[in-house]
This record gives C-alpha cells, sequence and structure tokens, in this order.
C-alpha cells in the first residue's frame, strides 16, 4: 500500500473512532498487522488504551530511561547499589522490580530471589547466604524478598524459633550499618496492601493458569495470618527503621502507582549524572511515607 493511500486511510480511522475515544475517555492507536492479501500489504487496526493507562507508560518510561543514565554512572562510578523489596504476599513487589530492571543492561542489574534454605545453608549465620549475593563494583542488586524473611514469614509461619526471631532484630542494623560504611547504597522499600486487596489479588492468581505458579501455600495463609503478620512488620519496623538504612513504605493496592512512587524515591535518593530536575520525581505522601511516620500510624492502631 503507497504511503499516501495508507496515510488517508489511517486518518479516515481516526475520524471513525473519535466519538468512541471522547466518550469512553480512551486512547486510540492505530498498529499495522500482516495481512493476507496477496500484494503483502499490511492491515491497519486500532487498539484502544484508557487515557490513565497511556499516561502511566508514558511516565514509566521517562523513569526508566532515568534508571539507565543511573545505571550507567553506577558501573562507571563503580559504585555498589541494594534494592530490598519486602511487603506481604501479593503486595506488588514483582511487578515492581520487573519495570524498574526492564531495560536495565542485565550485566550490571540483577535479581536476587532465594528459594527456601538448603541443609547446609540452615547451619551457617543467617546472613551468610545473603552476603555471597552483594554487589560487585558497578553493580545493582535487587532483592525480591531478602534477609527480612526472617523478620516476616519465618516467625509467623514457624520456620523460625522465637529466640532467632528476636537475635535476628537485634543483629539487622548492624549489618545494615556494616553494609553502609562498606560504601554500599542500601535502599529498602516496604509494599503495603490492604487485606482486601490482597484477597482479590489471590482469587485472580487462583484463577489464572499464567498466575498460579505465584499462588504458594504460604500465600493461603497470608489472610489467616493477616493480624500476626501485622505485628511482625510493627516489630520490623522498630528494629530496623534507623538513620544509616532508613524504610520507605508503598502503599500499594494501586500497582501502577506504587510502581511510579517507588521508581521516583530509587532516582530521588540516589545521585547520577545528567539528573533531570528533582522537581519531576515529585513524592504522592498518600504513597511514599517514610518508615517512622508508617511507625507512628501502626504504634497508634495497636492502642
Amino acid at each position: 500500500m503507497a504511503k499516501k493511500d495508507k496515510s488517508k486511510k489511517a486518518d479516515a480511522k481516526k475520524q471513525e473512532l473519535k466519538h468512541d475515544s471522547s466518550e469512553n475517555n480512551i486512547d486510540i492507536e492505530l498498529k499495522d498487522i500482516d495481512s493476507d492479501d496477496d500484494n503483502g500489504s499490511n492491515e491497519l487496526i486500532a487498539v484502544k488504551k484508557k487515557k490513565s493507562t497511556v499516561a502511566y507508560e508514558e511516565e514509566l518510561k521517562f523513569l526508566q530511561v532515568e534508571l539507565l543514565k543511573m545505571q550507567n554512572h553506577v558501573k562507571e562510578n563503580g559504585l555498589k547499589v541494594v534494592i530490598v523489596f519486602e511487603g506481604r504476599d501479593a503486595a506488588g513487589k514483582g511487578g515492581t522490580i520487573k519495570r524498574i530492571i526492564e531495560h536495565m543492561n542485565p550485566r550490571g542489574a540483577r535479581i536476587v530471589a532465594l528459594e527456601k534454605p538448603s541443609d547446609v545453608e540452615r547451619t551457617q549465620w543467617y546472613f551468610q547466604r545473603y552476603v555471597k549475593h552483594l554487589p560487585s563494583a558497578g553493580e545493582i542488586v535487587l532483592f525480591d524478598r531478602s534477609w527480612y524473611n526472617r523478620a516476616g514469614v519465618e516467625p509467623v509461619m514457624g520456620f523460625c524459633t522465637a529466640e532467632e526471631h528476636a537475635t535476628f532484630l537485634k543483629e539487622v542494623s548492624k549489618f545494615e550499618s556494616m553494609l553502609v560504611s562498606s560504601k554500599i547504597i542500601l535502599l529498602k522499600f516496604y509494599f503495603s496492601v490492604s487485606k482486601k486487596e490482597q484477597a482479590k489479588r489471590f482469587a485472580k492468581r487462583e484463577d489464572d493458569p499464567l498466575r498460579q505458579y505465584k499462588f504458594s501455600p504460604v500465600d493461603k495463609l497470608s489472610q489467616q495470618m493477616w493480624e500476626k503478620y501485622t505485628v511482625a512488620k510493627y516489630s520490623m519496623l522498630l528494629a530496623s527503621h534507623t538513620n544509616v538504612a532508613p524504610w520507605t513504605i508503598i502503599r500499594s493496592n494501586n500497582k501502577k502507582i506504587a510502581r511510579l512512587g517507588t521508581v521516583k524515591e530509587i532516582l530521588r535518593r540516589v545521585e547520577y549524572r545528567d539528573k533531570v530536575d528533582s522537581a519531576l520525581f515529585d513524592k504522592d505522601p498518600s504513597i511514599v511515607i517514610d518508615g517512622s511516620e508508617e511507625i507512628v500510624i501502626m504504634g497508634k492502631n495497636f492502642q
């Protein structure tokens, strides 16, 4: 098909769909698909997207470009970055990590998501299995769950003793101080999802064969153990929210807004060459919350 004719067809198609777009807050995008025509021409189809989705994708793309600039700076200057993602099951950690690392160079950015410890690892110093995954110079490491398993899942599900839990809470801030003093940039994010939203996400996982791998026996007990997880979270924040290694809480009932808020916080906290005006990384105080504020909020709820 000639370019001129194709352009006319595209304009006509846009006019045809214009009223549908305005009435339903939908953005229309035209894409080429292969046609069965003998002349090998392509056919135009309309792809409808909510305008809010288009805005989200555009902002995410802008932030991902900044993440690449940050990664280049990390590599060029031999920096070491660790980003910890914690939170209840189905809180949105995995989806956020996926968007962060999506366009990064895999040679300098990797995800660490460990299985349950082996028999040998159970005999080691608790932090030992995590130490070997820490970054070398020029690397960014994202922990999809971390040493904080011992502050949440393990004590709640009975995978560690009360003594082991207490020892962890006593030692973790010292461990993180050592990381920071060794020039590791340490960022900690806790994704906070409501009980109702978690239940909805579990239902989707159970029904969707492409998501069922995410739904474990531990997940099935999360709703029943909700209050115990809440107490464990509070104990964790009290013990490990420090000036050296503070927590950032992400309200994650809205996954897309949570992702954007997390990426902005990373870019705000890490200095890098050719960084855009930090005002573009605006902080939504209803989504991104300092760990000290969360401690106060939770403390009042316990009264």
